[in-house]
Order: C-alpha cells, then sequence, then structure tokens
C-alpha cells in the first residue's frame, strides 16, 4: 500500500470484531513506526502505553463515559498517548515561538500510528473522550493523557464508508510569489 491507498483507507473504526487478536508482529511495526515519527528537536516528548487483553478492557471503559465511545470494548488493544516534558531545546523554542510542539507531537506520532496500522490491514480510532484519571490510575501514568487509540480488526461488516471532506480550494491556498 502507497501512502495515498493508505489515507484513502483509513477511517475510524466503529466496529470491532472482539473475536481476532493483533498480531505481536503488527504491533510490534506499528509501534516501529510510531518511534521513528517525527517530533520538535527530536523529543518525543511523549510516552505510549500499550493495552492488552483485562487491561485493554478497563481503558476502554474509562473512555465510555455518557454513552460515548461503547464500540471500544471489543478493540482488544487500547494505546493510551501521555504527555511527557519538552527537551529542553524544543522547550525554549515553545516559549519563545509561543508554540505547543507537544500537541503538534502528538498528532504526529497518532498519524504515524493509524497509517502503520492501516497498512498492517488493521482498523483504529483515535479518541479525545476518556477518563484522564482512571486511565492514568489503570495504566500507572504520571501526567496527563492525551489520546487513546483503539486498535483491532474491523468486523468483515464494517465496509469504506465515503470520506467527507472540504474540497481541495476550500481546504488550500497555493501562493507563488509574495
Amino acid at each position: 500500500m502507497n501512502f495515498s491507498e493508505i489515507a484513502a483507507a483509513r477511517q475510524s473504526c466503529r466496529s470491532y470484531d472482539p473475536e481476532r487478536p493483533v498480531e505481536e508482529e503488527k504491533l510490534a511495526a506499528i509501534l516501529e513506526s510510531a518511534r521513528l515519527s517525527p517530533s520538535a528537536c527530536n523529543g518525543q516528548p511523549y510516552h505510549i502505553t500499550v493495552c492488552e487483553g483485562e487491561a485493554a478492557k478497563q481503558v476502554a471503559k474509562a473512555t465510555t463515559g455518557m454513552g460515548m465511545n461503547r464500540f471500544t470494548a471489543d478493540a482488544p488493544v487500547m494505546i493510551v498517548i501521555s504527555e511527557k516534558p519538552y527537551v529542553k531545546s524544543a522547550a525554549l523554542g515553545a516559549k519563545v515561538k509561543g508554540n505547543d510542539y507537544r500537541s503538534i507531537d502528538i498528532g504526529i506520532v497518532a498519524a504515524y500510528i493509524t497509517a502503520e496500522a492501516t497498512a498492517q490491514g488493521l482498523s483504529t480510532c483515535i479518541l479525545g473522550w476518556f477518563d484522564n484519571d482512571k486511565i492514568c490510575k489503570l495504566c500507572g501514568i504520571d501526567g496527563d493523557v492525551r489520546i487513546v487509540i483503539s486498535l483491532g480488526y474491523a468486523k468483515e461488516d464494517d465496509k469504506l464508508r465515503v470520506k467527507k471532506r472540504k474540497n481541495i480550494d476550500e481546504l488550500v491556498t497555493r501562493k507563488q510569489s509574495v
């Protein structure tokens, strides 16, 4: 699969097959892609906690408040991305430029994880709705959780949906001179 094919095929899974575990070699490939993702000053200001089995079920439960994300109960793997401190050079740059490089870096690593999962034939959903305190306690995390990604095989009847996106002219402006 080339990257354009991955981008076209990737979607937020809402229906996982609870009977299909994620193979270790596929999970390892996903984590290696995450390790290789770019970050400000190569600081990687995050930590990735992979939850499987009962741990995945407990983390999934912590994403379902107010009826949200019920589908995560069937995901065999939950990936928790928590924020860590900047390296000194990125901290200085963030302060001088007023930019939140950690959030950018966490978004990039999430994109790498979800893209590689798609390339491996797996499905994902990036979750922003979760109980931070519960997940920190469950995973032994000192800090804040920023993103949780559910991971597994989609059920066979979970077909690719039409992507609803802005058209390119609305999304992109091209300038050739200033």
